[in-house]
């Protein structure tokens, strides 16, 4: 049983490492009562403490199943709690789980999902000496201390989240051609998952709260309250993000299109100056075919090129500017009709 540790927590407030379950369940008949904290424990390690402790083979499965949800369930001798920890890594969500098994005189704290590597509630130890005088109240309050530990570590995850979100906020801003759409999709995600995981531990406090729980006593129940309020206060937070994500996606699609549009609008200018080049020379091409043919000369006489042509080409620019003038009188008519329509639909 790598890194799993056994204590004796004295009703007179010592943690006291003991060996192995055996000599943490001796200590417990002289007061106290037994801490067993595993750490990626077999099925057989568990299973042997059916017997002694009552815990459901049920339970003991729903240990090894990655997809469970946070919830509670209640059995004769012992309540089983899934409680999923947070954190959050180089742009990703890491969701970890931790399974907690109260009775009256035991806890039983399992870490078997793992997301860094590392023992999930890693340091518990000493944040319950530091607190030993709440903890050697009982198994209920020190699973309140284990709860709490957790839902701070969960507020440090949802604080590198925000942060994550404003930067990826400012980055569509600042550069939306060069903005990576896949970032908002993870994100989304990562808010779904929180949300997910908030929402069925919140339900979970809910029914401690209510005295459903008969080995968390109602002196117990004032502490998991405010971790209730901590849970409700995170969940909100999740819906304002979730909120945020969905205008950053809008937004996002609105610039795309924005840019869309711009680029249609620069391409329809560029062929309507083409056009407009096009419909002024295309007389003068045809003239300038002809010209080519040698028919002015054959017209006035092969004798008197020196004045047909200077005569022709003079009649080439005459026509150009004609054309010139005369699409850009359409033109300021069609501006000045568009402008009369759009004060109509401004009276009606």
């Amino acid at each position: 049983m790598p890194d799993s540790k056994f204590y004796h927590i004295s009703e007179e407030g010592k943690l006291i490492p003991v060996k192995n379950v055996d000599a943490a369940l001796t200590a417990v008949k002289s007061g106290g009562f037994a801490w067993l904290d595993y750490n990626h424990p077999s099925k057989d390690e568990l299973s042997a403490l059916i017997k002694p402790l009552g815990l459901h083979p049920l339970s003991i499965e729903d240990c090894f199943d990655e997809n469970q949800i946070p919830k509670i369930e209640d059995f004769p001798k012992n309540t089983f709690i899934l409680f999923n920890a947070f954190y959050y890594s180089k742009g990703s969500l890491l969701i970890g789980e931790i399974d907690l098994f109260i009775g009256e005189n035991f806890l039983v704290t399992v870490n078997q999902n793992d997301t860094r590597n590392g023992k999930l509630l890693n340091g518990i130890e000493r944040i319950v000496e530091t607190d030993i005088e709440s903890a050697k109240q009982g198994p209920a309050f020190l699973m309140h201390v284990i709860l709490d530990h957790i839902v701070d570590q969960k507020f440090l995850a949802i604080e590198a989240f925000e942060d994550v979100l404003d930067a990826t906020e400012d980055s569509l801003l600042n550069d939306p051609s060069g903005f990576n759409a896949g970032d908002l999709v993870q994100l989304r995600r990562d808010v779904l998952g929180l949300r997910k995981s908030l929402f069925h531990e919140r339900e979970i406090l809910v029914k401690i709260c209510r005295k459903d729980c008969p080995f968390i006593s109602e002196k117990a129940i004032f502490h998991y309250r405010d971790i209730y309020d901590h849970l409700a206060k995170f969940f909100e937070l999740t819906e304002s993000y979730r909120d945020i994500l969905t205008s950053l996606m809008e937004m996002h699609l609105s610039m795309l299109n924005n840019q869309m549009a711009k680029s249609a609008n620069e391409t329809n200018a560029t062929v309507r100056r083409l056009t407009f080049i096009t419909t002024i020379f295309m007389p003068l091409t045809l003239l300038a075919g002809i010209g080519g043919m040698s028919e002015w000369s054959m017209m006035t006489g092969p004798q008197n090129w020196k004045i047909a042509y200077p005569a022709f080409i003079l009649a080439m620019a005459v026509i150009g500017f004609a054309n010139f003038y005369l699409l850009k009188w359409f033109e300021k008519k069609r501006a000045e009709r568009r402008k009369k329509m759009g004060k109509i639909e401004e009276e009606d």
